[in-house]
This record gives structure tokens, sequence and C-alpha cells, in this order.
């Protein structure tokens, strides 16, 4: 399914804002690739229009990729510094995406590696890759956005052909959550099951068959924060569990977990 068709329910103001951001990045020879509803579209087929443009660029890049949109007339922030910045032309704006609010899923070369080409807008862009899509998408879990029905959809249409090995290696020890969705997906479409390799399914069953043997984990931590900012702060502030987003665990400073739960007030669930 091409992205191409999607751009016809734009609004002309904001297709010309977006085209206009693109060429300015790429005259500039800053990468970026295009995700959100366009690469969504591509993979699954199912079109859908919202009011941001994703475009996902590397951390190193973002501070020319702002300087660079600035000059064009555009304004620009550093929204949450440890994923997400911003370029607004009025209502519509475009996001600069580097990583997750989750400080996961940072973009690195290998986003650009596996990138796939297409037109959007009219523009020769590249698209993000479905595998670190599924990677972006399956650790949201928010009591306002569950992208979990997105994941069925692209694993519906491209299971088959995924590159496993790496969709895997990108979840690394996050594996249970990419295994979570596996198992909903047989539940969703019980006569599609085996669009998702048997090899995949017997690798995560081994993997808790030999947990299983395991003992608890002797650190009392909570790895629900990575899936969700809001709905297991009551774990991490009042019961004791050490929040899994926090350094050296994760990738998230105190500051940065900090900011990032402030935002709860500007687009959190009431």
């Amino acid at each position: 399914m091409s992205a191409v068709a999607t751009a016809s329910t734009i609004d002309p103001r904001a297709r010309e804002f977006y085209v206009r951001g693109l060429g300015k990045l790429d005259e500039n020879k800053i990468e970026c690739l295009v995700g959100g509803a366009y690469a969504f579209a591509r993979y699954t087929g199912i079109e859908r229009h919202t009011k941001d443009f994703d475009i996902f660029i590397r951390r190193s890049d973002f501070d020319r990729a702002a300087v660079v949109l600035a000059k064009a007339g555009y304004k620009t922030e550093l929204t949450f510094p440890h994923w997400i910045g911003k370029a607004y032309d009025g209502d519509d704006f475009i996001d600069l995406i580097f990583s997750a609010g989750n400080a996961v899923a940072a973009v690195d070369e290998i986003w650009f590696k596996n990138s796939v080409p297409e037109i959007v807008l009219g523009m020769a862009v590249r698209l993000i890759p479905a595998e670190e899509m599924l990677w972006s998408k399956g650790l949201i879990m928010e009591r306002e956005r569950y992208d979990g029905a997105d994941v069925a959809h692209v694993l519906l249409a491209l299971g088959p052909t995924l590159d496993w090995d790496r969709l895997i290696d990108r979840y690394g020890k996050f594996w249970r959550a990419l295994y979570a969705h596996c198992i909903l997906f047989g539940f969703i479409y019980p006569s599609d099951r085996t669009r998702i390799p048997r090899w995949v399914m017997e690798e995560f069953a081994n993997r808790l068959k030999r947990e299983l043997t395991e003992p608890d984990a002797n650190e009392k931590i909570c790895y629900g924060t990575i899936i969700s900012r809001q709905q297991y702060l009551k774990d991490v502030i009042d019961w004791g569990y050490r929040d899994a987003r926090l350094q050296p665990v994760g990738n998230m400073s105190a500051e940065e977990i900090a900011d990032w739960t402030k935002g709860i007030e500007i687009d959190g669930a009431k």
C-alpha cells in the first residue's frame, strides 16, 4: 500500500509546511526518516491523518535541524530533551523524534540502513523500518494511548517477512512485551496465527520455560514505567519499586523522568 493516497486528505497549508520543512532538511543534508501515519499506511494499508508529521532523526542532528527550520520561519523547540522536539506552523507541527518517551527506541544507524523508499507528499523519502516501528509502538501502553492495535495490524501485514532476529534483539530484556503482543495476535487473528513464524513463538516459550525454573528477581524493580509514564507512578513513588527507566538500569536521568512526568499535565490521561 502506497503512502501517496494519505496525502490527499491533508489541508493544503499543512501539506505546504511538511513539504517545505522536509525540503529544507534535505537541502542542508540532514538525514531524516518519515514515520507516523505515512509509514503505517505503507505497511498496513490503513490511512489516517493527524495534525502532526513524524520525522525521525539522529539526536546529534537535532540542533542543526532546529536552526534550519527556524531560519525557514518556523517556531522550534526541544520539547523533551531525551526524545523529541517540534517545529510549528500555526496549529500544524512536525515532530522531530530521536528516541521514545521511555528512552528505549533510540534512532541509530540501523534505522537508516533498513529504511524503506517511498513517495510521500510528492517527495522521494525513506520510511522508518517496520521492525523499529514495532519496537517503538510495542512499548506504548498508556491509558490515553495504547498502540497494541497498530502492532497487531503491522504483524498481520508483514509477519512472515519481518526480520525477527533484529526485532527480538531490539526488544532485548523487554522481550516479554513483544511476546505479549504475539500472544494477543493469536487471540485477535486465530485464522492468521502462523503469520508469526513458529520458531519465534517457540523461542519465547522456551525463554519463559527457563524463567519459570528461576527465583524472582532480587531487586524490587518496576518495568511498568517503560510502557506507561503515568500508571505506575504509585509503584515507584509510594511502594518502594525502583523505576526501570532510571540510569543505569534504564536510559533516563532523574531530571528527565521528572520532566516527562510533568508532561502528563499537558497530554496525559485525566
